[in-house]
């Protein structure tokens, strides 16, 4: 099942850009992380060309470390046809915290969200058809990786539900990693656990492995820009043979 532009323009996309970033700080100096320049172009102009490219058109991002720098940015570089959104957060909430502390803006049903700091290249319409197809409660991308060491592997059965996270263990060994795309219903947040400030990732995800949560693991290429070597490994990529079209 595929869903077309019209379904995807009015889905909501809550971008997480919140984040402290101290890894890639030789890097980023003073910008935040989803600022950061690749190839001239600012990683969070990437996500957001790459997704509107599907007809998406109302993005929500969550912003707290050196916020105002991105409200600034797409106050004077504004995206003509989108709804850009902000939902801020005064401390730091982790990222369940924040998708969160973002509900009264969503709209959508489901609704999509981003990490700020990776790229997955991967058809959005249908991995929308495979959650509703699922009937799933959340969609979570998975990506194939040669070493799960530094990402924690995430296991999953024949019907693509997931069976569990596994944190990071040093154990080198391919397998599939959380690409940090997800698809949520919004009963997604009745089911959040009741604080503000918890990790989708350690608290709430593995709560639920193993019931209405799938794997969608349909994709070709995952960036993560988090530290200096995987900057500059995106760097090469976005530079040489990367066609963002699906």
């Amino acid at each position: 099942m595929i869903y077309g532009k019209a379904v995807s323009k009015k889905i909501d996309i809550v971008i997480l850009a919140g984040g402290l970033g101290k890894r890639l700080r030789p890097i980023s100096k003073r910008l935040p992380k989803p600022l950061v320049k690749i190839n001239g172009k600012c990683f969070l102009d990437i996500l957001i060309d790459f997704w509107s490219g599907f007809g998406f058109r109302r993005f929500i991002l969550c912003i707290g470390y050196k916020g105002r720098m991105i409200k600034d940015y797409y106050g004077t570089n504004s995206k003509k046809g989108f709804d850009i959104l902000f939902s801020y957060e005064e401390t730091p909430l982790g990222t369940g915290g924040a998708v969160k502390n973002a509900e009264s803006l969503v709209v959508s049903d489901p609704f999509i969200v981003l990490n700020g700091d990776s790229f997955c290249k991967v058809n959005p319409l249908n991995l929308l058809g495979f959650h509703k197809k699922k009937k799933a409660l959340i969609s979570i991308v998975l990506a194939g990786v040669s070493d799960v060491k530094d990402y924690g592997e995430v296991k999953i059965n024949k019907a693509q539900r997931i069976l569990s996270f596994n944190e990071k263990n040093g154990a080198s060994q391919e397998g599939l990693i959380n690409a940090g795309i997800y698809v949520f219903n919004q009963e997604v947040f009745e089911r959040m656990p009741n604080r503000r400030k918890f990790s989708l990732e350690k608290d709430f995800f593995p709560e639920v492995a193993g019931k209405n949560i799938f794997g969608y693991t349909d994709n070709k290429l995952f960036i993560d820009i988090g530290t200096p070597a995987r900057y500059r490994k995106a760097e090469k990529i976005f530079s040489t043979n990367l066609k963002l079209e699906v």
